[in-house]
């Protein structure tokens, strides 16, 4: 049920490719609390259909473009503002992909090629939007901007391989173009640290299963699913987290302060009675 927490506002939705990414359930809450949006993802996205369906529930459009692309981004921007007939109050960055995780290239054996893909894919891109969105003075003041985010970032993840130093740029976007949109126009700029979460991305990364019930093990509140991180970005597109910029935002169930958890302590203390 909606609260009309984004009545009459507009947006411009990155990255929805099927129902169990976290894009898409941003544009479904999105749409259910009032707001108008485009949706927008790679031109790979369209033979895969299903984008096109959310956008029929919707009610708008879906522009393929090119993320890393400026020319396809300023198209992209530009035909945004047309068809919503006005600036963007809200723009979510749900970009990320490693060539190097998907062939299974080890970090201590990276590809470089692949890696500048991954940097460009995953973090340059938000650069390129924000750019784009600055040149044409795209977004309303106190506008929002979310990039989805891991905690990988700031610590060693065992199989999360370039994909973390992704992260590390991308929250390092926020904070740095954050200050420069927000002192000319306050738009602000975060970064959502999300849990681990079964999507098409995230489930190629190795040991994606193990890594996703350690977290769930270790947080107090459990992992949280793409329907709770839909929520946490509603909020802060909304006016309600008008003075909230250049954080990275940690929404992990708690695992980000947790050391240790009892669950966690008796599941490894019954793995070393096994091996006695």
């Amino acid at each position: 049920m909606g609260h009309n927490l984004l009545k009459g506002k507009r947006g411009l939705i990155f990255g929805a490719l099927n129902s169990s990414s976290i894009a898409w359930k941003v544009a479904e809450r999105a749409y259910e609390e009032g707001a108008r949006f485009i949706l927008t993802n790679a031109p790979v996205a369209k033979r895969l259909g299903e984008v096109e369906e959310l956008a029929k529930a919707c009610e708008t459009e879906v522009i393929y473009a090119d993320a890393t692309n400026l020319d396809d981004l300023e198209m992209l921007i530009n035909l945004s503002l047309e068809k919503l007939g006005g600036k963007l109050d809200f723009v979510l960055h749900s970009i990320g992909m490693s060539p190097n995780v998907r062939k299974n290239i080890p970090y201590d054996n990276i590809n470089y090629d692949n890696y500048l893909k991954t940097l460009d894919i995953s973090a340059l891109s938000l650069h390129k939007i924000l750019q784009i969105c600055r040149r044409y003075d795209a977004i309303n003041e106190w506008g929002s901007v979310v990039a989805l985010s891991y905690i990988a970032s700031t610590r060693t993840l065992f199989g999360y391989n370039d994909m973390a130093d992704a992260k590390a740029a991308l929250e390092s976007i926020v904070r740095s173009f954050g200050y420069i949109y927000g002192r000319e126009k306050k738009v602000r700029i975060n970064a959502v640290s999300q849990s681990p979460t079964i999507t098409t991305a995230g489930s190629g990364i190795k040991g994606f299963n193990s890594l996703f019930d350690f977290s769930n093990r270790m947080s107090p509140l459990g992992n949280a699913t793409a329907e709770e991180c839909a929520d946490y970005c509603i909020t802060l597109f909304s006016d309600l987290t008008r003075k909230v910029t250049m954080q990275t935002l940690y929404h992990d169930g708690g695992f980000s302060s947790m050391g240790m958890s009892e669950e966690a302590m008796t599941q490894y203390d019954k793995s070393f009675e096994e091996c006695d």
